[in-house]
């Protein structure tokens, strides 16, 4: 007999599990969530944190997202990464990131009603910890997990208790490996991790220090030093990366994998960052210091049965592009609410598979492209001369050759322009960030084709609300009060919504008997003139792409399920059909409970 019974047990309180518990408590789904560590995250190591993580911060509540935007550093200290020889020294170029583009910015304004930020994981990890914690979650700090056994009722799930040394059994339904990128909960289960691990090396230097006035001038988050042949040796470019403005920072100063990874103590660390800041006279106040190796994999398949695993256990890469916990947050925001519907009894086991059918691509996507963006470092390094056949004074000639008043090195200046710019790959892809469209049985397209994009998709997004995508954000207006609303708060909150318009009443209607067959929170919104919801800029009816009769049925994580295009003949029977088929169960019985 277990001695803790719950209905789901969550491994690990970094933003992957601490999001899943914070929203499975939210809608009422006991859980359990244990750390093995005395608390969370002590390093500020994922940080950037895009429009589509704020959005599941701000569907667990205005509380939850204005806490995050009182801790974050706002959009606009985000600024332009600079290319410099040292933040002392010359500049070689700068790109406007993360949004700041004015182009960009006003796409970023367009698509969401949350902005992006720079929130480091020790102010993130607790947010959503606590808020977890307040809303039911049963957590234990300093408790290790050591294995599991299915079977077909459920998890049994060994735990021991580091301050006492005693073993714990926990039993629940379903289990979550939210364990990071050395899941044990992954290699217990034998899911599969494809690709390779260690590819490079890197050490973290987390300190304090005033720099500001190397950079308050040019705020950024990201500050690429460029030092072939740097007294403290690696590869001849590091990071000086902003982490409170401008009085915390962390150094990321890589090193050659196929050596042993250096002791980077005091003195060494101190000596990196004189180099770096280009200041020898630099005193810092060290606060740690770690190697860290990066890594290119990801599991092609995210559960087995009652067990998933999520975050860093199912996909393994580099910071670039700022992916990590905005991915693995998004993880939580996709199971969390299949988790309680299937625990709720309103849809079947099966609908769980569609977890690892629409996520797993989506962890493949995102480790190849960050990945992706270390390589385009490369004509950065080329434009420069810095490239590992070529000696230490040719690469400094060719770094002042730029300077030149010669073809050539207008050429190359350009050329070192071009590279540079090209990194809006890495630092400004939206697409990446908000273009996700799934593709499983909990979503019904009824054979609709999928919008091409007509633009780059790594770089923008393309909203639509054809099944699958997340549903666009515009602005409504509420018709008694005359408040703004975004369409994505009309929606999610654990609920299922169904958006329609004037001539599409029998919608609500049918949408009430159903949702009662179904046991099932079903939230009708009807947009139009009069209407409790009113579209004065028309920019509702230009994103709907339905008539007004049609409908657009979106689930709780914001992604569409269904839309009729116009009222359909027998609408009951049309969303009894969609629902039951993402929920697995059968229309012959769903008709049966009327």
């Amino acid at each position: 007999m277990a001695e803790i019974e719950t209905d789901v047990l969550i491994i690990g309180t970094g933003p992957a599990g601490s999001a899943t518990a914070a929203l499975l408590s939210s809608y009422g789904i006991a859980n359990m969530a244990i750390n093995r560590y005395g608390w969370l995250a002590s390093t500020p190591r994922a940080h950037i944190t895009n429009q589509r993580t704020m959005e599941v911060l701000r569907d667990l509540g205005q509380d939850v997202e204005a806490e995050a935007y009182m801790h974050a550093a706002h959009q606009d200290l985000m600024g332009e990464n600079v290319f410099c020889e040292s933040l002392a020294g010359e500049e070689i170029g700068r790109m406007k990131s993360w949004g700041n583009h004015p182009l960009s910015k006003a796409e970023h304004l367009l698509s969401s009603p949350t902005m992006m930020n720079d929130l480091p994981q020790t102010f993130m990890e607790p947010i959503l910890f606590s808020t977890a914690c307040k809303r039911g979650t049963q957590a234990r700090m300093s408790t290790e997990y050591l294995n599991h056994v299915q079977d077909a009722e459920g998890v049994t799930t060994t735990c021991r208790d580091r301050l006492s040394g005693r073993e714990f059994t926990v039993r629940s339904k379903y289990l979550v490996g939210a364990d990071g990128g050395n899941s044990l909960v992954a290699q217990n289960e034998n899911l599969a991790i494809e690709g390779k691990m260690g590819v490079g090396g890197s050490m973290n230097i987390l300190f304090r220090a005033d720099l500001s006035k190397y950079v308050a001038h040019r705020p950024s988050v990201l500050y690429w030093v460029m030092q072939p042949g740097a007294d403290v040796g690696g590869i001849g470019m590091g990071l000086v990366r902003m982490v409170r403005p401008w009085n915390e920072w962390l150094i990321v100063w890589g090193y050659d994998i196929n050596e042993p990874a250096p002791v980077v103590d005091e003195a060494m660390a101190t000596q990196v960052a004189r180099q770096l800041v280009g200041d020898p006279e630099l005193e810092i106040d060290l606060i740690s210091a770690n190697t860290w190796t990066v890594n290119n994999a990801y599991a092609p398949r995210m559960h087995n049965g009652r067990v998933f695993i999520m975050g860093d256990a199912a996909h393994r890469h580099p910071p670039s592009n700022g992916l990590g916990s905005n991915t693995s947050i998004q993880d939580s925001f996709n199971l969390a609410w299949k988790l309680a519907a299937v625990l709720n009894g309103q849809a079947a086991p099966v609908l769980l598979d569609s977890y690892t059918a629409e996520r797993a691509p989506v962890a493949k996507q995102i480790v190849t492209r960050a990945n992706q963006s270390i390589s385009e470092f490369g004509p950065i390094f080329e434009t420069l001369g810095m490239t590992g056949s070529v000696g230490l004074e040719e690469i400094r000639s060719s770094v002042a050759a730029r300077c030149d008043s010669t073809p050539e090195a207008e050429k190359q200046r350009a050329a070192i322009r071009e590279a540079i710019a090209f990194k809006k790959y890495e630092f400004d892809a939206h697409g990446v960030e908000m273009n996700q469209r799934y593709k499983s049985d909990a979503v019904v397209t009824d054979g609709q084709m999928e919008p091409a994009f007509e633009l780059d998709a790594e770089l923008h997004y393309q909203p639509t609300t054809w099944p699958g995508a997340r549903l666009p954000h515009v602005w409504v207006f509420d018709h008694g009060t005359g408040e703004k609303l975004s369409t994505l708060d009309l929606c999610g909150k654990g609920a299922f919504t169904l958006l329609t318009g004037i001539g599409g009443e029998a919608w609500e209607e049918a949408a009430e008997d159903v949702a009662a067959e179904f046991g099932l929170q079903l939230t009708v919104r009807l947009i139009g003139p009069r209407r409790k919801y009113a579209d004065h800029t028309g920019d509702w009816a230009r994103a709907s792409e339905v008539a007004d009769s049609g409908c657009i049925l979106v689930r709780p994580d914001h992604h569409v399920c269904w839309r009729a295009e116009e009222m359909a003949s027998d609408p009951k029977g049309e969303l009894r059909r969609v629902l039951s088929r993402i929920f697995g169960r059968s229309a012959a019985a769903s008709m049966a409970a009327e």
